[in-house]
């Protein structure tokens, strides 16, 4: 695998990849989800070739809060340790970075995940999360 801090990446593989996992909602913008991408803090992806594997958007100001938009890892991929590879890179680089968020659907897999990578649900600790989803 390579992994890259590049937010540049093609349609076409973005298209491929959200497709993919069936992240539909993204897919009927194309040019407005590469737009996110290159006003993202950050966008580290996985490669195998030319192939792109998995990606994780970083959002927000990168000192005092980062929230993680999107992650994701094409199917025949998945449970690979990609994911967490790319969880990894986002927590090294904003170590000192006292509030990370994300918002996700409830799922025993997912749940294990973010717990995994040291996330703790607002449902079992001291906060509250509020979405307003349009």
């Amino acid at each position: 695998f390579i992994i890259k801090d590049d937010k540049n990446i093609a349609i076409s593989q973005l298209k491929a990849l959200y497709e993919d996992v069936e992240w539909f909602a993204y897919t009927k913008d194309l040019d407005l989800l590469q737009q996110a991408c290159f006003q993202s803090l950050d966008v580290f992806s996985v490669w195998q070739n030319e192939i792109l594997l998995g990606l994780v958007r970083v959002v927000g100001d990168g000192l005092t809060i980062i929230y993680i938009q999107d992650i994701l890892v094409l199917s025949a991929h998945q449970n690979k340790g990609i994911a967490t590879l790319l969880m990894q890179q986002v927590l090294n680089k904003y170590k000192n970075v006292r509030q990370k968020v994300l918002l996700t659907e409830e799922a025993p897999d997912v749940r294990h995940f973010y717990e995994k990578n040291g996330f703790i649900s607002c449902d079992k600790g001291s906060l509250v999360s509020f979405a307003k989803l349009d």
